[in-house]
């Protein structure tokens, strides 16, 4: 619905639901977009579950490396799925309308979920920093309860700032044309289409973009500073191969993430446009999900180790049933 409110000397159109343009530039290509878009979002819900499944299945991924992971592919599965299933209906139909109350709910996830990543990633760094320049005192500083308060250190800040945020920009009018220029409510195009002065949400955006972004990526690149002068100086060729092994799929996760963040949201404005925010934002929802359990699984053998012994164990457990069933009927 849109109605009008006529103030002393103007007319403005006040929009309560907001048309979400996206891909429309593209219809004929639509329905190969789904498809795309559909199969990549179930690899990459299978694929997060996956992890979350087999770390919770096995007692040799329970040390804080893998507590953070799950957390990790809890955050990514929320994050895409406040996406993508929108998106996917809106390839499908003429009317890619959303609620303002959809509207605010979509950008509550999608911010708390980048913000809550940004830390987590922060913090996964921290553990590999610990597990190796303090390898004896490994156990005792990363004990249970300390990964639960890093852990909800990074959810509590991330989810406070986020909804500080979004409540603030919401708190807003919209006025003019109600058409986002986006696949999903992201913070710019919403700023657009804003009635009052947002110089100050622009600050804040801003503010909150460098505090997340730099701030742990600051945290990051200390963490691994030490962490290769610690792994430089080791005597064994074959416990430095093991150590950089152990940082790989992190540091691979991390140069996605924060490549991709440093891009969209730090780059100047003249390199920016609709188009190209668009694509940036989908590789991010869509690309990111499905590489993350993938890398921590093909370069991690505890994991291959243990979604082998998964496999395994329902395999023999399944036979073992079928004969008990074969035995009982003869």
């Amino acid at each position: 619905m849109i109605y009008s409110e006529n103030d002393p000397g103007e007319n403005l159109t006040i929009c309560d639901v907001f048309i979400l343009v996206g891909f429309s530039n593209i219809k004929k290509l639509q329905i190969i977009l789904f498809l795309v878009l559909l199969v990549t979002y179930l690899v990459a819900l299978m694929g997060n579950l996956l992890v979350i499944l087999l770390i919770k299945l096995n007692a040799s991924l329970h040390p804080p490396m893998y507590f953070f992971l799950v957390n990790l592919s809890i955050l990514e599965i929320c994050y895409t799925s406040s996406v993508v299933p929108q998106l996917l209906i809106h390839l499908l139909v003429d009317q890619k309308t959303i609620t303002i109350a959809g509207c605010a709910a979509q950008m509550y996830v999608v911010t708390i979920m980048g913000l809550t990543e940004s830390c987590l990633l922060a913090v996964m760094a921290y553990d590999h920093y610990v597990a190796i320049c303090h390898s004896l005192h490994y156990r005792t500083i990363m004990s249970g309860w300390a990964c639960a308060q890093l852990a909800g250190a990074s959810w509590i800040i991330s989810i406070s700032v986020g909804v500080a945020q979004t409540t603030w920009i919401f708190s807003l009018s919209f006025c003019g044309s109600n058409r986002i220029h986006h696949f999903f409510c992201d913070i710019p195009p919403m700023l657009k289409m804003a009635c009052m002065e947002t110089s100050k949400n622009k600050i804040m955006v801003f503010t909150v973009s460098v505090l997340f972004i730099m701030g742990p990526f600051l945290l990051i690149t200390v963490s691994y500073i030490c962490v290769i002068s610690t792994i430089l100086k080791l005597p064994s060729a074959e416990g430095r191969r093991k150590a950089f092994s152990t940082c790989s799929s992190h540091l691979m996760v991390v140069t996605l993430f924060y490549g991709m963040a440093l891009f969209t949201y730090l780059r100047p404005k003249s390199i920016s446009t609709p188009d190209s925010d668009q694509m940036i934002s989908l590789v991010i929802t869509i690309v990111a999900p499905v590489l993350n359990p993938i890398i921590y699984t093909l370069r991690n053998k505890e994991v291959k180790r243990a979604f082998r012994k998964t496999i395994e164990n329902s395999i023999f457990s399944h036979n073992w049933r079928k004969q008990r069933m074969k035995n009982r009927v003869n």
